[in-house]
């Protein structure tokens, strides 16, 4: 990568990570200098054009929107990096693993959204406080082009129900919403510009509008946990040890992919896919293609 010497967040100040667990969320934190952003969406873009139409088991979105970190070793690479690393320890404290990275694409001009919703309702863990969610602009993240509204202190409450729309205009799996009425004054925009990053709790109810701008949105969610979080529905779940270590085994540690969509790693993510199924689709009424098993 560029020059790496850019000024970048280090760790969380006591005063950031306060404000972390008041509000549910924190922004904009910057990680990444605006240069390396722009390498790194190259990077992204290139693989989306040179795997766009090759011969790989599942179609490319499912790779580039599910478990990522598996399969792409950028996105393994990013997720790793001690600058990321470094943020996320003032939330989760020494000891961190990875759950899940996934690319979230709005192309310019169109009306996909993310449906308002709380991220652990899907997630299989209950309502654990060991978990937090960085997401990483590598473009513009703007109220034009979409991006995310936060509301906070929304984490304190329970998870709350939701509907499952399965709407096309949905990026979201099952296009899940929270089956309650959200003010728009109760919004906050999450505007990040390339290389800055948010962090939000599990529970915080969050969503995004259309990208009516004229570049694509593109950004990174990179899903961290300690080792008390614990799957509670499906038999088996997967994390990639990220920093410090592994004292209560909760998950079956994966090793970063070593080549893009290698055998080994498409066999790895088949085998992820299918145990997470369980969880990741639990209480739908239809079927979920991006975590049916196969």
């Amino acid at each position: 990568m560029a020059d790496q010497s850019a000024k970048h967040q280090s760790t969380l100040t006591q005063t950031q990570s306060a404000r972390y667990w008041e509000d549910g969320f924190l922004f904009p934190l910057s990680v990444f200098s605006e240069q390396e952003a722009s390498e790194i969406r190259a990077e992204f873009e290139g693989i989306e054009r040179d795997w766009q139409d090759a011969d790989l088991p599942l179609p490319l979105n499912t790779y580039k929107r599910v478990n990522a970190h598996l399969v792409m070793p950028m996105a393994a690479r990013i997720a790793l990096d001690a600058r990321v690393l470094d943020v996320v320890q003032g939330v989760l404290g020494p000891d961190i693993m990875i759950w899940s990275a996934e690319f979230f694409v709005k192309e310019p001009g169109t009306k996909h959204t993310v449906g308002t919703h709380q991220d652990l309702t899907y997630w299989g863990m209950g309502e654990t406080p060991d978990q937090v969610t960085a997401w990483i602009a590598l473009s513009p993240a703007t109220v034009e082009s979409g991006c995310m509204d936060f509301v906070r202190a929304s984490h304190k409450n329970p998870i709350l129900p939701h509907n499952d729309t399965y709407s096309e205009t949905n990026l979201l799996s099952r296009g899940q919403e929270i089956a309650v009425e959200v003010a728009e004054e109760d919004k906050t925009h999450i505007e990040l510009t390339p290389g800055q990053m948010s962090l939000h709790h599990g529970l915080t109810i969050h969503g995004s509008g259309p990208n009516r701008s004229d570049d694509r949105r593109i950004g990174l969610a990179i899903r961290y946990l300690n080792p008390n979080a614990r799957q509670l529905v499906a038999q088996r779940d997967y994390a990639m040890p990220a920093r410090g270590r592994d004292a209560q085994s909760n998950f079956l540690h994966v090793e970063p992919p070593k080549a893009l969509f290698s055998k080994e790693a498409l066999a790895l993510y088949e085998k992820v896919r299918q145990d997470q199924s369980k969880a990741l689709a639990q209480g739908a009424d239809n079927s979920v293609p991006l975590y049916a098993a196969t």
